[in-house]
Order: structure tokens, then C-alpha cells, then sequence
């Protein structure tokens, strides 16, 4: 096994693959799974968690429309990676670079992409920190909402969205700020760290929650107008 001394005290200290070169990346201890492994689990949780809950969302509701079903059923994802993996992530945050469960090993295969997942990085820690209370269990309500065609649906729809894009363009300018500015990189130079990971797996929050947000607000327009005429009439 390869190691380095630590500046610091001289104690040997595991030599790791991330960036920027020489960050300091306390109690590292190397992940033990491939990535083809790690992102096999992943996979397969993701398609445990959808496939039933597709399956009861049609069997409850068998009138509720191919979209609608679509957006529950993206809303139960979330909620289980903010709570699930992003709570994990909050509440281990400063010590995860030292551990290795395989929840720990996910995250360190993402921080090749991001460095600060395993340097406790106050931004990061803090934003995910906020997803995971808030967004997480509000996702599973939303996800309740839509199936059983709540009223509240496009309020806390609209709300959930717009945290998570909130959220990302501020991880998205942070990462960018500190590259463009100060020259930091947080990605290993390889493409598929920075391209998948980081750019592509992210941009989900992006894109999705800005469709949502249009939905409801459009949806939201329309039943004040509704209501006005109603008034009038």
C-alpha cells in the first residue's frame, strides 16, 4: 500500500486519488468496492424502490395520468436519496472519508468528480444538510399529493422544486466560482468524473424541478383565473 507522510505530525497517512493535488483529506481510508460495483448497487436500489412503487401507484390510482405517475414516482426517488443518501452523507460528514460502508464508498466514488464530499466543505455540508431535512420527507408528502390528487399538490410541488434548483445552481456556482476564479479543481481531469458525475447526475435537479416549477405555476394561474370568473359570475 502506498503512503505519504503527513506534514503535519509525520504519521503515515494513505495516499488518495482525489483533487485538487495535496488536499488534505483527514482519516482517509481507501473504498474496497469497484466502480462498477458501487454503481451496480446504486442501480439496483434505484430500480427496487421504483419499480414497486409504480406498480402501487397504478394499482391506487389506475385513472391518474402517465405524467402525473411519472412525477410521483420522481419525487419517492428523491425522497429517498435526500433522506437516504444525502442524510447519510449530512449526518457523517465529518468523518465519512474514514469509513467504509457502502453508502460511505458511494460517496467517494462521487467525490472524484468533488473533493469537498470528503473535506467536510461548510457549503456543501450545510446544503446538503438542508435537503435532506426539508426536501427529503416534503418529497414523500408531494409524492402522496399527486397520487391522491390533494389540493396542496402544486403549492408543495412548486416549493420542493424550487429548493432544489435553488440548491443546485448554488452547488453548480460554487464549484464554477472556485475553478474560474481561483483555479481549484475538485474534478480529476479524467471526462467521465467531471461530464457524468458531476455535470450530467446534477443536472437532473436542474432540469427536472424547472419543468415542475413551470407546471404548477401554470396550474396555479389557472385556478385563480377560475376562481376569479367564478367570482365575477
Amino acid at each position: 500500500m502506498d503512503f505519504a507522510a503527513d506534514a503535519v505530525n509525520g504519521t503515515p497517512m494513505e495516499v488518495h486519488p482525489y483533487y485538487p493535488v495535496g488536499v488534505v483529506i483527514s482519516g482517509y481510508v481507501a473504498k474496497t468496492l469497484s466502480t462498477l460495483e458501487i454503481l451496480g448497487i446504486f442501480t439496483a436500489t434505484c430500480l427496487s424502490i421504483l419499480i414497486p412503487t409504480w406498480l402501487f401507484i397504478r394499482h391506487t390510482r389506475r385513472d391518474l395520468a402517465f405524467g402525473d405517475g411519472l412525477t410521483a414516482l420522481w419525487f419517492v426517488l428523491c425522497g429517498f436519496i435526500h433522506l437516504g443518501l444525502e442524510g447519510y452523507f449530512a449526518f457523517h460528514a465529518h468523518d465519512l472519508a474514514s469509513r467504509s460502508t457502502v453508502l460511505a464508498q458511494l460517496w467517494k466514488e462521487y467525490s472524484l468528480s468533488d473533493s469537498r464530499y470528503l473535506t467536510a466543505d461548510s457549503f456543501v455540508v450545510c446544503m446538503e444538510t438542508i435537503t435532506a431535512v426539508f426536501w427529503g420527507p416534503l418529497s414523500f408528502a408531494c409524492a402522496w399529493f399527486i397520487v391522491t390528487n390533494h389540493p396542496l399538490r402544486h403549492p408543495l410541488q412548486s416549493i420542493i422544486s424550487l429548493g432544489q434548483l435553488y440548491g443546485d445552481v448554488l452547488y453548480y456556482g460554487t464549484f464554477t466560482f472556485d475553478l474560474v476564479i481561483s483555479g481549484i479543481e475538485y474534478s480529476r481531469p479524467e471526462p467521465a468524473y467531471f461530464w457524468c458525475y458531476y455535470m450530467l447526475m446534477n443536472a437532473f435537479w436542474i432540469i427536472i424541478p424547472l419543468c415542475l416549477l413551470t407546471q404548477s405555476t401554470r396550474e396555479t394561474a389557472k385556478a385563480f383565473s377560475r376562481m376569479e370568473k367564478a367570482m365575477k359570475n
